[in-house]
Formats: structure tokens, C-alpha cells, sequence
């Protein structure tokens, strides 16, 4: 990636609003609110003191805003009487950390009104909480983002990959936000740290094709821990680590743990079926290697469809579109 990088609008015909590419870079915020990015990362460290699941719950929550409209929080809105948000979709209903979102954007605004978005603050917060284990920034986000004023709960589950999706599905999905199949498996490695809820794989634990068979590309061992964990497919609420024996360190076992078949999705297990993808799988073993590759498709990932200049607005509150 280049430092001055400049995002080639992809046309995306699930998504309804226009994307604008733009310039963000570094510094954004100078001027105009010089300790912004001092903020976030205070915040956001103070309150993973309490709270150690929150790298994954950030991280999470910065991909799903980024694949709806492109990165401009449009996740974090909140549902009105005339209109369903997206952090009410069901793909989103288990999404965290909105109110630490929340809590660094009332400070900052208490310090700079009205010129620092929403949208910056996500990308921001989930660096800074994914790199505080390491006391150093692991990858650079640039700034100069605006925030959305839509948010639709109807165009979640057209943009957001599924956890059930094979390898050929899981590549349309993010070509179409102008990623690459090597983009694709770096940040499938962000499953290193954080949960998965049992109803998002119990089904290839226990009726995989429909014949209360287990998925076969699952090692046997691993499927046999996991069924004392999650004990029958109807179980929304109980959560297994995605990285086994790794969950809370954000580090490169993840795709180690993928080459011994322990991927725990079947999301995961389809990068082992593309020679491409399973090759890049071997590549990304060494943490340094994995570091250096995510640093550069995170950066990737926090510019698509941002809007910048005169776009979209800086909302007051994260929640809610200026009146």
C-alpha cells in the first residue's frame, strides 16, 4: 500500500448508497483536533482493563460497519419507528462495543465539537485495542473519514460474509468490495482472537449434509471437544473460542491451527479447499509474516468506500444522524 492512498471505488450493486473513494492520510485531524487519536487510544485502553474481550469485539465491529456502505458507521446508528438500522440485522445483533464507541466520541467532542467522525473513532479504537498487547501500533490508520447518514438492516445480509459460506462465495464477497483472495485469507486471521457462538458451526459437528453426519474435514479430535462444549444444534448462546488454545492473543496460530483442520467455521476450512488460498495459509504461520501482511490489508479494508470532503456528515452522536 501506498502512503498517500487513494481507493478505487468498486461499484457495488448490493450496496444502495454511492461510493466515494477519496484520500484519507495521515495527520488528518492536526490541526483541527490535534489529541483526537490520543483519545481513542486512552479510551480504549482504560476500558480493556475490564474488559479483555475487547480487541475481537472492536475488530469485529469496525469489518461489519466496512462491508455495509463501506467504512462510514453506518453500524453503529440506531433503529428509529420508520426505519430498521443495521445493528438490528441478525448478523449484527451479537456485535459489541458500541458504547465504548460511544464514550470516546462524547470526550472528543467535548475537546474538538463537530470534527472528528464516527467512522475514524471505529478504525482508531480497533488498532488500539488489538495493539495494546503488543505496546505499539500494528498497523497505521489513516484518517479523514466522514460518517454515513444511512444505515438499513435489509442490506446486512447481502454484504456481510457468512460464517457457512464455501471458498467461491467467500471471494465474491470480497472482490466485490475491491479485495483480493490474498486480502481475503490475512484477515480470516483476525478469527485469532475472539468467540464464536456454537450455532454457527454446531452444524458440522452434528448434521453437516443433512444426515446427522459431521463435517468431514474437521479434525476429529477437535470435533469431539467441541461437542462438550456446544451439545445440540439448537444452542445460540454458549461460545467457544474461534483460535483454540489461542483465543485472547492476537498472533499467527490461527492459521496453524487451519492447516491441522482446526478452522472452527466453515469459512475457515473452505481456504484449505483453493490451492491459492492454502497456499497463502502456509505463508501467513510465522507472526511476523502474518503482522506484516494484515497491517497491509487492514489499511486496504479501512479505505473502502469512505467518504471524504463535503460527503456524508460528522455526527454529533455515533448513534444518531444530525437533525
Amino acid at each position: 500500500m501506498k502512503t498517500a492512498f487513494i481507493f478505487a471505488c468498486v461499484v457495488v450493486l448490493a450496496v444502495v448508497g454511492v461510493c466515494q473513494g477519496g484520500d484519507l492520510r495521515k495527520n488528518f485531524y492536526r490541526t483541527s483536533c490535534p489529541s483526537a487519536e490520543a483519545i481513542v487510544k486512552k479510551i480504549t485502553q482504560r476500558l480493556l482493563a475490564s474488559n479483555p474481550g475487547l480487541p475481537a469485539a472492536l475488530l469485529r465491529l469496525h469489518f461489519h460497519d466496512c462491508f455495509v456502505r463501506g467504512c462510514d458507521a453506518s453500524v453503529l446508528i440506531g433503529s428509529t419507528a420508520n426505519s430498521k438500522a443495521e445493528k438490528d440485522a441478525l448478523p449484527n445483533l451479537s456485535l459489541e462495543g458500541f458504547d465504548v464507541i460511544d464514550e470516546i466520541k462524547t470526550e472528543v467532542e467535548n475537546k474538538c465539537a463537530r470534527k472528528v467522525s464516527c467512522a475514524d473513532i471505529l478504525a482508531l479504537a480497533a488498532r488500539d485495542a488489538v495493539s495494546f498487547q503488543f505496546q505499539k501500533p500494528m498497523w497505521e490508520v489513516l484518517t479523514g473519514r466522514r460518517d454515513g447518514k444511512v444505515s438499513l438492516s435489509s442490506e446486512v445480509l447481502a454484504n456481510i460474509p457468512s460464517p457457512f459460506f464455501n471458498f467461491s462465495t467467500l471471494l465474491t464477497s470480497f472482490q466485490s468490495k475491491g479485495l483480493t483472495v490474498h486480502d481475503l485469507v490475512v484477515l480470516s486471521g483476525a478469527h485469532t482472537i475472539g468467540d464464536g457462538h456454537c450455532n454457527l458451526f454446531s452444524n458440522r459437528l452434528y448434521n453437516f449434509t443433512g444426515k446427522g453426519d459431521q463435517d468431514p474435514s474437521l479434525d476429529p479430535t477437535y470435533a469431539a471437544f467441541l461437542k462438550t462444549k456446544c451439545q445440540s444444534l439448537s444452542d445460540r448462546s454458549t461460545t467457544v473460542g474461534m483460535d483454540p488454545g489461542s483465543s485472547t492473543s492476537f498472533d499467527a496460530s490461527y492459521f496453524v491451527n487451519l492447516k491441522q483442520k482446526k478452522g472452527l467455521f466453515q469459512s475457515d476450512a473452505a481456504l484449505l479447499t483453493d490451492r491459492i488460498s492454502n497456499k497463502i495459509v502456509g505463508e501467513l504461520q510465522k507472526s511476523t509474516d502474518f503482522f506484516k501482511e494484515f497491517a497491509q490489508s487492514m489499511k486496504r479494508m479501512g479505505a473502502i468506500g469512505v467518504l471524504t470532503g463535503n460527503s456524508g456528515e460528522i455526527r454529533k452522536k455515533c448513534g444518531v444522524i444530525n437533525s
